[in-house]
């Protein structure tokens, strides 16, 4: 087993010491505090008990992990601030030993409505899209529910699947495709369950739904667009448009039939108009024509690209195969809005890098902007025929 993912935090903390620690609260004086040097080595000699071969970084960030639980009390958090903090942090390591089971295979998560009847067109086109993507390789996310994440799972078929459930009032059961699987994990809260749909995805794709789908599906376009997640492809899709629903509008003629083709309407209309979104942010996602269409999209993406990261301000993009120079030459002449100061070059592996040192790569001064011409930037690099070596 590898732990070298392709899914990886973009822009990785140097360290993990909050910002602002000025304005907080001064630490209670009047009792030992947990960053005391005696408590220091006590809690370094528990994680030396523990865990004899930790790598020293890796160790460091469990002592600090310590030290901050140890915080809590002397900080006065009551039992229902300490509650929160604990469950979730019960979650996240559970979750991620889960699906630190399954590092190898790509996994693809699907957002859609709870309420999809079996017999509707979304419904089918879920089952179609994740058994194609079951077929090339791919493990399939979804929330676990019924309606497109049954379908979801229905495609794949239970091996090939992860349930994230979330705890409700009227939702206390998987679907029968993945209940009682060691591959189904139960959140009590949204926000644990968020991080893990995106941060174990390679891709995400978004079937039509509710408050809660777009909720997700506007979460992961953020976090892209800001920079605070890394870019994977986005893609929307749907079934055949059921008869008769249309998206209103002054001129009948001009009518929009199919859920996301009506959501793209908004988007412009009311978003890209007013300036509140930029004309590149269309890059950010891609709607498919139909399952095909959008598993192709998917796989289309990682051509070439395989992962990036942040070094400092350098942004490194890791490759599948290596580029021709006069391919980035293009690529310098096609994106010069990204590069704050050099050029884009190819370039070995940076000393802090520890994954993937085996792959190729280009890299430059990127403005930290921008995250729409970021996406162009990888499309036009899997364009690319790469050197066959």
């Amino acid at each position: 087993m590898t732990n070298e993912q392709r899914r990886q935090e973009l822009d990785p903390p140097s360290s993990t010491q909050p910002r602002g620690l000025s304005s907080a609260p001064p630490e209670q004086s009047a009792q030992v505090r947990a960053d005391d040097g005696e408590i220091q080595e006590r809690i370094r000699d528990l994680v030396q008990d523990i865990a004899r071969n930790a790598d020293e970084y890796d160790a460091r960030l469990v002592r600090e992990l310590i030290t901050a639980a140890l915080k809590l009390i002397p900080d006065g958090r009551n039992r229902g601030e300490l509650k929160l903090m604990t469950a979730a942090m019960k979650e996240l390591r559970y979750a991620f030993r889960v699906f630190g089971q399954y590092p190898e295979p790509h996994k693809v998560t699907i957002f859609g409505s709870a309420r999809t009847p079996p017999d509707h067109p979304d419904y089918r086109a879920a089952v179609q899209f994740g058994r194609i993507m079951a077929q090339r390789g791919w493990m399939v996310i979804t929330g676990a529910g019924d309606g497109i994440m049954r379908a979801g799972h229905e495609g794949p078929g239970r091996e090939a699947s992860f349930g994230v459930a979330i705890r409700l009032p009227f939702e206390t059961t998987a679907n029968n495709i993945i209940a009682d699987d060691e591959k189904l994990i139960h959140f009590r809260y949204f926000f644990t369950r968020k991080l893990m749909f995106l941060s174990q995805a390679e891709a995400v794709v978004c079937f039509p739904g509710g408050f809660g789908t777009l909720d997700e599906t506007f979460e992961t376009l953020t976090l892209v667009q800001t920079g605070k997640a890394s870019m994977i492809p986005i893609v929307f899709v749907e079934g055949e448009p059921e008869p008769g629903l249309t998206v209103a509008g002054g001129d009948p003629d001009k009518a929009i039939a199919g859920y996301w083709k009506g959501w793209k309407h908004f988007i412009d209309s009311q978003l890209m108009q007013r300036g509140w979104i930029s004309p590149e942010d269309d890059n950010l996602f891609y709607i498919a024509a139909d399952p095909t269409d959008a598993a192709d999209h998917v796989l289309r993406f990682y051509r070439n690209y395989h992962s990036s990261r942040y070094v400092r301000d350098e942004l490194v993009i890791r490759l599948n195969k290596r580029l021709r120079l006069r391919d980035i030459e293009a690529l310098n002449d096609e994106f010069p809005m990204l590069v704050k100061k050099g050029r884009i070059a190819p370039r070995t592996p940076l000393d802090v890098e520890e994954d993937h040192l085996h792959l190729p790569r280009i890299s430059f001064v990127h403005t930290r902007r921008g995250f729409g011409f970021v996406r162009r930037l990888i499309d036009r690099i899997n364009q690319f025929d790469p050197v066959e070596e």
